[in-house]
């Protein structure tokens, strides 16, 4: 959340939720289990977005949430499965494409990126956590 609260006023952030990554009925890992958060693979829209909105409730989410179409249109066009980060310039170019999660998945990468882009560093935030401030990008 760092990232998003240290250029949520200079960059415009999505978040699209795409199909389950660790679903109940495919591939369950112990870590969803651990966090409470087990889910059968959505089959209609409407089971994405209960499930979309209980993630944003559930983990008081504060970045602007968008949910794919159940023809996974978004997941294809970036493929997206099962998290990566995309930079968008204001002419719609792709100008950051970051690696395929969970390995590969590095939002301090996103985060020199915005620095060089609008040529400055935040000030780091506290983490709720532990109220020492950070610079983490996510």
């Amino acid at each position: 959340m760092n990232l998003y609260n240290d250029y949520k006023d200079r960059a415009d952030f999505l978040t699209v939720y795409i199909r389950e990554a660790h679903p109940l009925d495919e591939w369950q890992m112990k870590s969803n289990v651990d966090q409470g958060v087990c889910y059968a693979q959505p089959h209609s829209t409407e089971q994405r977005v209960a499930i979309a909105n209980d993630f944003i409730q559930r983990f008081h989410f504060p970045v602007p949430f968008a949910v794919d179409d159940m023809h996974d249109i978004a997941d294809h066009a970036y493929s997206a499965w099962p998290e990566r980060i995309y930079i968008i310039d204001e002419q719609g170019k792709i100008v950051y494409r970051g690696g395929i999660g969970p390995f590969n998945y590095h939002p301090p990468e996103a985060r020199a990126w915005l620095e060089k882009r609008f040529n400055v560093t935040p000030t780091p935030t506290t983490s709720a956590a532990n109220g020492h401030p950070t610079n983490a990008a996510n």
